[in-house]
């Protein structure tokens, strides 16, 4: 199975704005995180893709191992 990396252990809190659809990284490589800027190419990772529900701050995971994917669901307090 394919580790990602971490790229911070906290999540990010983002503004989203409604029925935009966004794509978070889940290899940690990119350079635009939360957001996919395309590094995981030959990782084996592909981003997630979400549309926005309302305008709002959401909490994206940072550390990459969240069972909720994209949003943080605190698994970064257990690294």
């Amino acid at each position: 199975m394919l580790t990602p990396q971490i790229a911070q252990q906290s999540p990010f809190e983002v503004p989203v704005k409604r029925d935009r659809k966004y794509f978070w990284c889940a290899c940690g490589r990119s350079r635009k995180q939360p957001f996919c800027d395309g590094s995981h190419k030959g990782t084996g990772f592909e981003p997630v893709e979400f549309v926005a529900a309302a305008d709002e701050k959401v909490w994206l995971c940072g550390c990459k191992r969240t069972g909720t994917r994209p949003f943080c669901d605190g698994t970064h307090n257990t690294l």
